[in-house]
């Protein structure tokens, strides 16, 4: 995964037979840091099996492009203010979502291959080229 606003890499394990390796864990959760504010929560791991699951669904290599983890409620804010696509109690607020492109594969693709786990909620983002996956309930929206 690499960051589309700061252009930091992260490429590592996280998991090992049936264990989250809490080192990685934190590495993620900085990674995925609002990069607006430079603070952190931690980013729910369901979240990023979610993520991990639909990246082998797709067979791919290319490392996912994060547009947004964490949210602070001052960004939050301030991008609601700017476009309605943006919940007001978004899960990004509380670790639990991302915003995802993949050059190689469409947003369509991408969300099919995310609804494909049945673990959360599935955004697509068309226009914008980009794919929201949570770990909330399971719910689909977006064209």
């Amino acid at each position: 995964m690499y960051s589309g606003r700061t252009g930091e890499k992260l490429d590592m394990i996280y998991w090992i037979e049936g264990e989250y390796i809490p080192d990685a864990l934190k590495e993620i959760t900085h990674f995925m840091r609002d990069w607006r504010t430079n603070t952190t929560k931690q980013i729910d791991a369901r979240t990023i099996d979610i993520m991990a699951a639909s990246h082998n669904l797709l067979d791919v290599t290319e490392p996912y492009m994060l547009l947004s983890g964490y949210r602070s409620p001052q960004t939050n804010a301030m991008l609601r203010s700017k476009s309605r696509g943006v919940a007001k109690n978004s899960l990004h607020m509380q670790g639990q979502a991302a915003d995802l492109r993949l050059a190689s594969r469409s947003v369509s693709q991408m969300a099919r291959a995310a609804a494909a786990c049945s673990a959360g909620g599935v955004g697509r983002y068309s226009r914008s080229n980009f794919v929201h996956m949570d770990c909330g309930p399971i719910r689909t929206w977006g064209a």
